[in-house]
């Protein structure tokens, strides 16, 4: 499709074309109420993520009251959790980009609020267990799978702002969660919790089942439901008629090989590496932070309530980088971003564990290490994204989040084994601060690569060191 019928399409007026190039379309036109509805179906998938991830969090204190158990038997339970989140990433990514991310999205929304319903019944360890495995697979399907979506329907000079904001529901999610679960445990005890955390992701099932559509890109690719890319084109841009002879262009290859193979065809083998060393990193980073900085701040004298404080600022320094970052990374690039807040990062970790820290600066350099480590996974997820064509999008992502779920297991774990050897507050987080030190080593060597197949690979002039 030319630019000139491009712009004509942008102005409303009726424009026919024999080849419609679907990205540079998308890119033409201003953000449409569609697409608007489709980013906010999927952010609402990605918030129940958040809330559901957390669940037994919320909901432990009152399990141990209730059922007379010591509070370390539930660590393998939440374990348990984090490794089916890890098993789903992996196996339901390579579908969706199989079958489609819609149908996958959708299942997985279906079967973790299934889950969470089943959850509420019970009775036993080994059921909670069990349960919280497999609804941890389905939970592993969303971000990927909506991430993709959001980034497909997306115009390039907004993609990172967009698929940021949509991640950040996550964030917004585990706030959410908190406070719903302080009203409905006093009044329906925590079985009440999973009630709503499945029957709200049904809900919205049922939403995505009857509105959203799939990504035309994929659609193409596979020759399928070309008449749905027609319908769904008009809605983007209304001025463009599409007919039974229209060609669409993606500008890409169809792939048929497996998925996770093509992660490293195309020269795409030492970024994919490095996004799974660099997520594995920063999610082994963010979990350690998020689970024992209340802990180590109780434990160095502060009240209940400040400890609770700092654990919540390091979510809310997450929220306002995720929120800043986005619009910086579509204006200068990845690698000019995420270089300096990672090596930001390393400074703040250290710093958090200086003994006779004053309390304001202890929540100052949290806040910052939260801005800079969880308001960065967004990005890496939109950096994978960038990375990968359409055919593998969701494996590439998935991939990389997958792996990075590995360090989300191995973070806490490693901080309770060196808090049990007795390290002190200050060598813990200068410890901490070395992932960070590797991520933001990793960023800045992923730069500096040249690797060809993206769609949208990274082509801000800061991209390139």
């Amino acid at each position: 499709m030319t630019p000139q019928s491009l712009e004509a399409a942008g102005g409303g007026a009726s424009a026919s074309a024999d080849a419609i190039d679907i990205p540079a379309l998308i890119d033409s036109q201003p953000v449409s109420a569609f697409q608007k509805w489709i980013l906010l179906l999927v952010g609402c998938a990605v918030v129940m993520d958040g809330f559901d991830v957390q669940a037994m969090g919320f909901v432990a204190p009152a399990i141990v009251q209730a059922w007379g158990i010591e509070k370390g038997a539930l660590g393998p339970v939440f374990g348990a959790g984090l490794f089916g989140m890890l098993v789903g990433s992996l196996v339901l990514s390579i579908c969706a980009d199989r079958i489609g991310r819609r149908p996958v999205l959708l299942g997985a929304t279906v079967f973790f609020a299934l889950c969470m319903l089943a959850t509420a019944f019970a009775h036993t360890l080994d059921q909670l267990l069990a349960l919280r495995f497999i609804t941890g697979i389905g939970l592993g399907g969303i971000m990927a799978n909506a991430s993709a979506l959001a980034s497909e329907y997306s115009p390039q000079r907004r993609r990172v702002t967009l698929m940021m904001w949509v991640s950040c529901g996550f964030t917004g999610g585990a706030v959410l969660g908190g406070l719903i679960s302080a009203v409905l445990i006093p009044w329906g005890g925590w079985q009440a919790v999973f009630i709503f955390g499945g029957v709200v992701p049904l809900a919205i099932a049922a939403l995505m089942a009857r509105h959203m559509p799939e990504s035309m890109q994929f659609l193409v690719l596979r020759g399928r439901r070309l008449d749905r890319v027609e319908q769904w084109l008009g809605r983007i841009a209304p001025g463009v008629r599409a007919g039974p002879d229209t060609r669409y262009v993606v500008h890409e290859a169809k792939q048929d090989g497996a998925p996770v193979v093509e992660l490293f065809r195309a020269g795409r083998g030492p970024a994919t590496l490095l996004l799974w060393g660099i997520n594995f990193m920063n999610l082994l980073n963010l979990f350690f932070l998020a689970n024992w900085l209340p802990t180590i701040a109780a434990e160095s004298g502060y009240s209940g309530r400040t400890a609770v404080l700092v654990g919540t600022l390091l979510q809310v320094g997450g929220v306002i980088g995720t929120v800043a970052m986005g619009p910086l990374i579509d204006r200068v690039g990845f690698y000019r971003v995420l270089v300096p807040v990672f090596a930001v990062a390393v400074a703040a970790i250290a710093v958090i564990g200086q003994p006779a820290l004053p309390l304001a600066l202890l929540l100052a350099v949290v806040m910052v290490s939260g801005f800079c480590v969880v308001g960065a996974q967004p990005a890496l997820i939109a950096l994978a994204s960038s990375v990968y064509p359409t055919t593998v999008r969701a494996t590439g992502m998935g991939w990389s989040l997958g792996i990075g779920r590995a360090g989300s297991i191995v973070g806490p774990v490693l901080a309770g084994w060196l808090i049990g050897l007795h390290w002190t507050n200050s060598a813990l987080f200068i410890a901490a601060a070395v992932p960070a030190l590797l991520s933001c080593a990793m960023v800045l060597c992923m730069g500096r690569l040249k690797f060809t197949g993206a769609t949208a690979a990274p082509s801000h002039p800061g991209d390139e060191q």
